[in-house]
């Protein structure tokens, strides 16, 4: 993801979450060096990926494909890409947050192996005041070059 990605990014944010984050956080990813990715099919961007990378841990700051494109196995495809560049990174858990109400990110995470580890209350705002996010963890094996 560069800076010329941000108006994509920022139209796929806004098509895929009531409460979508502000342009100035993706701004901020990208100063702060985070792991940034867009995917693509072709020339088109359907979705992005964010995560940061350190002291042995993985945060998924935002993993989002375009409800148009969603249900086709890219929000997969891109979780296990960034899980494999954390794991490249040395990050020994990742760690993120989903709505509590979104029940096919949950499945999709615990599909891909992560657990619930605790609840963060009032997290994420909603059309008639808070929801709680859910944390999820998984331990990251690392990569065998040697394979």
């Amino acid at each position: 993801m560069t800076h010329a990605d941000l108006p994509t990014v920022y139209a796929i944010e806004c098509a895929a979450y009531p409460h979508p984050w502000n342009l100035e956080i993706f701004v901020d990813c990208l100063r702060v060096d985070y792991c940034c990715l867009v995917v693509e099919i072709g020339q088109i961007a359907i979705g992005y990926g964010i995560i940061s990378v350190a002291v042995g841990e993985c945060h998924i700051f935002n993993l989002c494909i375009h409800p148009h494109w969603q249900r086709r196995g890219f929000g997969r495809i891109l979780l296990r890409h960034l899980l494999t560049l954390a794991r490249q990174h040395q990050a020994g858990t990742a760690f993120l947050e989903v709505r509590a109400s979104n029940q096919s990110a949950q499945a999709l995470y615990s599909a891909e192996g992560f657990c619930e580890i605790g609840v963060r209350r009032h997290y994420y705002p909603t059309v008639k005041g808070r929801e709680d996010a859910i944390v999820l963890a998984l331990e990251l094996m690392p990569i065998d070059f040697n394979v």
